[in-house]
């Protein structure tokens, strides 16, 4: 009850996730997985950062590293889950991508940073894209 026995191939009900799963999917996962080491990485730098002193009066350097550590490892876990042919790390993945998009915005227009905005919003639309492409679409329906 609950369990089901493998298939011929070794897997529960015979479906290899991973083989499944179209490449506009993988693409996103590995994308989407890069971007949450990133702000895993940007948490390490905040703390390494507050360690050493630096001025705790505007931001909170603990805090921000915290929050970005949570971020970044939920981020992850969805880029790993896409990865695997998981369908649950889609929709982390979308509103991560949906939230990067006023980001990009205000790094371009806001901070006169034109090539880093150009960048965050290239890979949030592109892995926007490629979770919303037909191919995806179905790969998501076939696997409830």
């Amino acid at each position: 009850m609950g369990i089901r026995a493998a298939g011929p191939d070794g897997y529960a009900g015979g479906v290899k996730a991973v083989a499944d799963s179209p490449r506009a999917v993988l693409g996103a996962g590995l994308i989407v997985a890069v971007q949450g080491a990133a702000a895993l990485v940007v948490a390490v730098v905040l703390v390494l950062r507050a360690l050493a002193g630096a001025d705790q009066h505007d931001a909170n350097g603990y805090g921000t590293a915290a929050w970005f550590a949570f971020v970044g490892g939920a981020v992850l876990a969805a880029g790993w889950a896409l990865l695997r042919g998981r369908r649950v790390g889609r929709g982390i993945a979308v509103f991560a991508n949906l939230l990067l998009l006023p980001v990009a915005w205000y790094l371009g227009v806001g901070s006169h940073r034109w090539g880093y905005g150009v960048a965050v919003a290239v890979t949030a639309l592109a892995v926007l894209v490629a979770l919303f492409s037909p191919a995806a679409l179905r790969w998501v329906e076939r696997h409830p």
